[in-house]
């Protein structure tokens, strides 16, 4: 057990889902690099829409959801997604719990996208790394776990931690010791782009993920990646 699951397991005990995990960086440590992970490090794409499918079936709403769902939502949430394929709004809650779990119970974590594991590893090398995600914890820390990336990652928020978007990468850069000019954020959604801006962290939107560059660069990402080899290189430059 690494020392960042190890603090997984001792704050679940209390209730306490936040992690950090210290690293001696010394003065190299000159950047704070936050990651969401579905659709930055993870490729979740096909398990969001089979899961929340079978989540409806399940709940009585044959909907099919679709890629055009995600990109269309303005909030990044299970609950929005539910709304957005027809769940009512009083089972919405219950749609994101069910869906979660289903992430929790995937009996391998989900493919990483290529190249994003040097990506990680090098910011880390440089500087902080943490991972501010709607996704549960464990099933985060076991994709972390298989990749070989956790004792990358100084700070991990996640679902369980209340707070919209941007209070939590407020808290993650608390967690850290950082300020807001010091930090950047790589997102896929509109929603991490607005939370950017709130807080003041410099907006990084990838074109791989759940939503289209089109919209990121409509809702004013600072900057829009096409590969992750371009977003290695212009993190290196930062």
């Amino acid at each position: 057990m690494s020392p960042l699951q190890l603090e997984l397991a001792l704050r679940i005990g209390t209730g306490r889902v936040t992690m950090s995990l210290r690293r001696d960086l010394g003065m190299a440590s000159l950047l704070a690099t936050l990651f969401d992970y579905d659709g930055v490090i993870a490729d979740t794409l096909a398990d969001m829409l089979r899961f929340a499918g079978e989540t409806c079936a399940e709940m009585g709403y044959p909907r099919k959801a679709t890629a055009a769902d995600l990109d269309a939502l303005e909030t990044m949430s299970f609950v929005d997604f539910a709304l957005r394929i027809g769940v009512p709004t009083g089972r919405a809650q219950e749609f994101a719990r069910r869906t979660m779990a289903r992430f929790e119970r995937r009996p391998a974590p989900p493919p990483i996208f290529s190249g994003m594991d040097m990506v990680v590893r090098d910011a880390a090398a440089r500087g902080q790394v943490g991972i501010v995600t709607g996704s549960p914890a464990r099933a985060v820390l076991q994709f972390l776990g298989k990749h070989r990336l956790d004792a990358c990652v100084d700070v991990l928020i996640a679902v369980e931690q209340p707070g919209t978007r941007s209070e939590k990468i407020s808290a993650a850069l608390d967690q850290l010791g950082r300020q807001p000019d010091e930090a950047c954020l790589v997102g896929d959604a509109v929603s991490d782009v607005r939370a950017c801006r709130e807080v003041g962290v410099r907006s990084i939107a990838v074109a791989w993920g759940h939503q289209s560059a089109a919209r990121l660069a409509a809702a004013g990402a600072d900057t829009v990646v096409n590969s992750p080899q371009e977003l290695a290189e212009l993190l290196r430059g930062i």
